[in-house]
């Protein structure tokens, strides 16, 4: 799942959640890397006992690769994600626990989206290979050779052969890394597979949310989730544990295209193998984690309410922010087209939240349960300023550049430019709608869903509120206890009925298109391209992309005809007998499997209890459980399923050609399930310990801007020695010199009028007030920042200025630069251009901050 622009939000918001992962440094032995110690000491500081991989976020690199050449095997495909989990389990170390979760059946809900995804893939892959046609003749005149096609990565779907092929190259993996690395012998290894049902990190904080509040489990487990959907973050607010961090990649802006030519492809792979090429690539590539107990410090003062009338609930907060933030997008549910990321939407939701708390009567949600007569207020306020927000908000830009067709998105490089002519002469459309302007919404119901009439309108309208407010509820339930409904949505009760999850052929059925039919077997994949299929409407072999104004192109709305679950079903039934035994196998559902090994506390216990049933007669059907004592377990509930088949095998194959077998196999595993369902108690635990505060209550107030500022300010100063400190600058009394760092708290202090003192280490010496004061010294923020602007542009100033008063604020800006040639005299000049740039820093950062801090807030 993912939420474009939230994460860079979030980062922009709560810079301080984000925190780069600290490295060993690489140690060669006759210029051969050592592997890593995982059973050291993890040098960021703190262990981790619980590591989650939301594993398709690993596999779809390994796959296609951004940048670099593809594989041209699947066996490629799995010593990468090999070499990806190796990486990943190094930076985190983790020492009770590694839950690897892969993509399952989704509930129909999601389908619709994954449906779009994969036929939008199908038709670029079909516009590219036109592409190829035309320019092959041209490149083979030059000598150019052409590799062989790339993999469909729609295989990476439940139910096909890669998906099972897959999964037994991690359980040789999971195998062969217990048995050799010390590391991973001390923990238990969860594999949930592509036959158990569920998104990968939708299972990871099931897992999570059922070992909650049970006899064994500790409050203070710390948990490690890696997954580059910023939704995880959404996932890991509700459910309420404090010491819980987001592992991610940190992003790399690359100058050029973003997609190779084939023939640059092709040379890429004469080079160096995709196998290698990745594992420089992973070499290289840093991390960084997301804190979560910071951003529910930020969220505490960002949702304060104004003179509330009980104690506000902080944990209740977290929730009506996880509701507000459903309204800006996810996969179930479009945004609301007048709330987007990029133009200030989640400040607008929160805003108009701390103003409304109190006229609505309080929170949005009771956990993931919604207050409709609440929701139905704050969504009216918000929609009186849904006219201005599309009108001033700064689209009328884009409205210009889509009108002349410049969008930059749709100039890609100079193999597809042909590609893209089709969706840029679409972009080029006059824009009927207009949002924003008078009549706006009447157009946009004709423009959108073909109404015309007025009656029709309001019938129109009344369905698809019944429905977006019957999805926000579905998705709430989502995200805090499960899934409530693999069916559609159901009745505005709100009641929805549990039902059962597709089989995987029947989810490949109603997402792939039939130019992926290779993936499923033979009679499915007629039923794809059969003139005489009765469901040969469901995969239209070209359909139309719309494209909304403002939005590139990539974000464009494939318009498929929707799947009838009925008509599907049906005709699957009819084909069904024609599976071949391996078929009915795939096309089964799972469970997770649990590895151990025979060192660990839990190892006995599975193996007394096996003995004892090695006869019995429910083994064939996997129906032999357990309940898992947390106590020899690390702390972990749930049960184990014995099968017929032996716990521990003494050797193990290899899946691969070129790699050894694993002999003297010392791991056990079992099936596993999770402890018996019972409700998320949208609570901190009892008995957690609460991590210090991590930022002061005034820092919170200050802009993101400005924290920012005086990280990177702080990070240079403090690296280099303090320089001499200037003469006194004639003239002016009111600037006070020191020879000490001071940073923007001091900044703040020394102008502040209740602790400015006589003398800078008067100044510097008195701590700050205990509350900011934020209304009544509105211009100690802006001369504060008005210190980092000239802190920030006098790059080889190593002096520390006080303003004491905001008129001799510019003329220190001024003079900052003429001030700094008095201090270290080795410090080199600077030259007219690095002037004349630091000039054109001051006034952009001067003109952010007047309108950001001194404007009334």
């Amino acid at each position: 799942m993912g939420i474009p622009a939230f994460y860079r939000w979030l980062c922009n918001t709560f810079p301080d959640a984000v925190v780069d992962v600290t490295e060993d440094p690489p140690i060669f032995i006759n210029g051969v890397k050592v592997p890593v110690d995982t059973t050291r000491p993890n040098p960021n500081g703190m262990e981790f006992d619980n590591l989650y991989l939301d594993m398709n976020n690993i596999i779809h690199p390994c796959f296609h690769p951004e940048n670099l050449a593809s594989p041209e095997s699947y066996d490629q495909v799995f010593k990468s994600v090999f070499k990806y989990v190796d990486r990943i389990f190094s930076l985190i170390r983790p020492r009770k626990l590694l839950y690897m979760a892969i993509d399952g059946v989704a509930p129909r809900a999601k389908m619709n989206q994954q449906r779009a995804r994969r036929f939008r893939t199908a038709k670029d892959a079909a516009d590219e290979a036109s592409i190829t046609d035309k320019l092959r003749g041209s490149c083979t005149k030059e000598g150019t050779a052409w590799g062989i096609e790339g993999l469909d990565s729609n295989v990476i779907t439940p139910g096909t052969e890669f998906m099972e092929l897959l999964s037994s190259a991690l359980r040789y993996y999971i195998n062969l890394r217990m048995n050799h690395d010390p590391g991973w012998q001390g923990i238990k290894v969860i594999l949930s597979d592509a036959s158990v049902p569920g998104e990968g990190e939708h299972k990871i904080m099931s897992y999570i949310r059922l070992q909650r509040n049970i006899p064994g489990f500790d409050p203070n487990t710390r948990h490690c989730l890696y997954g580059l959907d910023a939704d995880l973050i959404m996932l890991g607010l509700a459910a309420h544990e404090v010491h819980f961090s987001i592992l991610r990649e940190v992003s790399r802006k690359h100058k050029g295209p973003k997609r190779k030519n084939k023939a640059e492809v092709h040379n890429l792979k004469q080079r160096a193998g995709p196998y290698r090429q990745l594992e420089s690539h992973l070499a290289g590539q840093k991390f960084q984690f997301f804190n979560l107990w910071i951003l529910r410090e930020g969220l505490a003062e960002h949702l304060k309410i104004p003179n509330p009338r009980v104690k506000v609930d902080t944990e209740r907060l977290v929730d009506d922010f996880v509701l507000m933030c459903v309204f800006v997008g996810n996969d179930f549910i479009p945004h609301v087209p007048s709330l987007d990321i990029s133009e200030g939407a989640i400040s607008l939701l929160m805003r108009v939240y701390r103003k409304e708390f109190i006229r609505m009567g309080g929170y949005l949600t009771d956990s993931f349960e919604v207050n409709l007569e609440r929701l139905e207020h704050f969504l009216q306020v918000i929609s009186s300023r849904e006219v201005s927000t599309l009108g001033c908000g700064g689209r009328s830009k884009e409205h210009q550049k889509w009108a002349m067709g410049l969008d930059p998105s749709l100039i890609t490089e100079k193999e597809s430019v042909i590609s893209s002519n089709h969706v840029a002469s679409e972009a080029r459309i006059l824009d009927k709608v207009k949002l924003g302007d008078v009549g706006w919404k009447e157009r946009y119901y004709d423009e959108k869903f073909e109404v015309q009439t007025a009656e029709d309108r309001e019938s129109l309208t009344k369905h698809a509120v019944l429905k977006y407010v019957e999805g926000i509820c579905w998705v709430m339930h989502y995200y805090y206890e499960g899934v409530c409904s693999w069916q559609c949505l159901g009745q505005l009760k709100i009641h929805f009925s549990l039902g059962k999850p597709f089989k995987p052929f029947s989810q490949l059925m109603g997402v792939l298109p039939a130019a992926s039919g290779q993936a499923l077997p033979l009679f499915y994949r007629k039923l794809m391209i059969d003139p005489s299929s009765p469901i040969l409407d469901f995969y239209p072999t070209d359909f139309e992309l719309e494209l909304n104004v403002g939005k590139p192109a990539w974000q464009a709305i494939c318009k498929l005809p929707f799947i009838d679950e009925c008509r599907l079903l049906n005709e699957i039934s009819k084909v069904q007998h024609t599976l071949t035994d391996e078929e009915k196998w795939r096309n089964t559902l799972g469970l997770d499997r649990l590895f151990v090994h025979e060192s660990h506390p839990l190892a006995a216990k599975i193996s007394a209890f096996s003995e004892r049933n090695k006869n019995n007669p429910k083994l064939n059907k996997v129906k032999v459980k357990r309940k898992i004592n947390p106590k020899s377990s690390s702390g972990m509930n749930g049960y184990i399923y014995l099968s017929n088949k032996p716990i521990c095998p003494a050797d193990i194959s290899s899946p691969f050609c070129d790699m050894e077998m694993i002999m003297k196999n010392r791991v056990i595993s079992v099936f596993y399930k999770f402890p018996t369902f019972h409700p998320h108690i949208s609570r901190l635990p009892k008995g957690v310990a609460m991590p210090e505060m991590s930022i002061s209550r005034h820092e919170l107030l200050l802009p993101s801007f400005i924290r920012r500022k005086r990280k990177a300010i702080d990070h240079r100063r403090f690296a280099r020695r303090p320089s001499i400190p200037p003469p006194p600058l004639g003239g002016r009394s009111t600037v006070a010199i020191s020879a000490q760092p001071l940073d923007a708290e001091s900044a703040l202090a020394s102008s502040h009028p209740f602790v400015a003192g006589s003398s800078p280490s008067d100044v510097l010496s008195r701590p700050l007030p205990p509350t900011p004061l934020r209304s009544r010294v509105r211009p100690m923020m802006a001369i504060s920042y008005q210190y980092l602007v000239a802190e920030s542009a006098s790059a080889s100033s190593q002096t520390s200025v006080a303003v004491s008063s905001p008129a001799d604020t510019h003329s220190f800006v001024a003079g900052s630069s003429s001030a700094s040639t008095h201090g270290d005299r080795r410090i080199p000049k600077r030259s007219r251009s690095q002037k004349r740039r630091d000039q054109r820093k001051r006034r952009k950062l001067h003109a952010t901050a007047t309108q950001q801090i001194i404007c009334p807030v």
